[in-house]
C-alpha cells in the first residue's frame, strides 16, 4: 500500500511538471529585414532560405536598385541590413549616420558584361572605339539607370573610357535596375544590354557577347552593413552567416568573387 502511494505521488509530480512545461511558450522566431541590390536576388534568396531552415528565424528580402534602397533607408524605411552593389550608395547611407558602427564590410565583387538574346548572332569584341553604336543601328542598348543605379554607372563609365559613350548615349534604354535591363534583352526588346556577369549567368535567355575590361570602370564591390536603427536582434547573425564557407560556395557558384573573410 505504501509503495502504491509513493508511485502515485511520483506520477502526480511528473504530471505537474509536464503541465508546467506545457505552459511555457516556445522561443519565438526572430525576423530580419534585408534591403539588397537586385543583382543578388537569386543567390541571396537561396542563402536566406537555408539560414531560415537552420535557425528558424525569418528573413524578409527587398530587392531593388541600390540607389532606390538607399533613398528609402534615408527616408526611414524599416530595414535591418543593407547590401549595396557599389560603395557610393553605402557611403551615402553612412554619411547620414544610418549605419551601426563597426558592422560595415566588403562582401563581394562582380564584373559587367555585354549581353544579347541567346539566339543572337551578334559578335563584338570590347575595345577602345569598338562599333557598338553601329551594331545597334536603330535599336536600343538596355542598361540600368546610368545616373544612379550602380550597374548603369559602371556601364557608362566603361563606355566613356572606351570612347564610345557619345555615340551610344542616344540609343540607351534605361531601366530602373539591372534585372529590368536584363529582362529587356531576354525578351528580345533590346538586341544588346550591359548587366553584371552574375545576372547573365542566371538567365538562359541571354548570352555573354564579351566582358568589359576591369580597368574601364571602378571596382565593382558589394558592401554590407547593419543599419543603426535595426530592430532585429539577429541582424548581425544574418550578416555573419554570409561569411560562412557554405555561403561562400553559393556566392562563387553564382559567379561572384567573395571578399569577406
Amino acid at each position: 500500500m505504501k509503495r502504491f502511494t509513493v508511485s502515485a505521488r511520483l506520477g502526480g509530480f511528473m504530471l505537474m511538471l509536464l503541465a508546467l512545461f506545457a505552459t511555457v511558450p516556445a522561443q519565438a522566431a526572430e525576423k530580419v529585414t534585408v534591403f539588397a541590390a537586385a543583382s543578388l536576388k537569386d543567390v541571396l534568396t537561396a542563402i536566406s532560405d537555408d539560414w531560415k531552415a537552420e535557425t528558424g528565424n525569418d528573413v524578409v528580402l527587398s530587392f531593388a536598385g541600390s540607389s532606390a534602397l538607399a533613398k528609402q533607408i534615408g527616408e526611414g524605411a524599416p530595414a535591418d541590413v543593407f547590401i549595396s552593389a557599389d560603395l557610393d550608395w553605402m557611403d551615402n547611407v553612412e554619411q547620414q549616420d544610418l549605419l551601426k558602427e563597426g558592422t560595415r564590410f566588403s562582401l563581394l565583387a562582380n564584373r559587367i558584361v555585354l549581353v544579347a538574346p541567346a539566339d543572337s548572332t551578334a559578335a563584338l569584341t570590347i575595345a577602345p572605339g569598338f562599333d557598338l553604336a553601329g551594331t545597334l543601328g536603330d535599336e536600343k542598348l538596355a542598361m540600368a539607370n546610368t545616373d544612379s543605379v550602380p550597374a548603369g554607372k559602371y556601364g557608362k563609365a566603361a563606355l566613356e573610357k572606351l570612347g564610345v559613350w557619345d555615340a551610344v548615349a542616344p540609343k540607351v534604354a534605361q531601366a530602373e535596375n539591372v534585372r529590368a535591363a536584363l529582362l529587356l534583352v531576354a525578351r528580345g526588346e533590346a538586341p544588346l544590354g550591359i548587366v553584371y556577369e552574375t545576372d547573365a549567368k542566371v538567365d538562359p535567355q541571354v548570352k555573354i557577347v564579351d566582358r568589359f575590361p576591369e580597368d574601364t570602370h571602378a571596382p565593382i564591390i558589394y558592401p554590407a552593413a547593419v543599419l543603426k536603427d535595426a530592430s532585429s536582434p539577429v541582424a548581425t547573425a544574418f550578416l555573419d552567416a554570409l561569411k560562412t564557407d557554405k555561403a561562400k560556395e553559393a556566392f562563387e557558384a553564382a559567379g561572384f568573387t567573395v571578399l569577406a573573410q
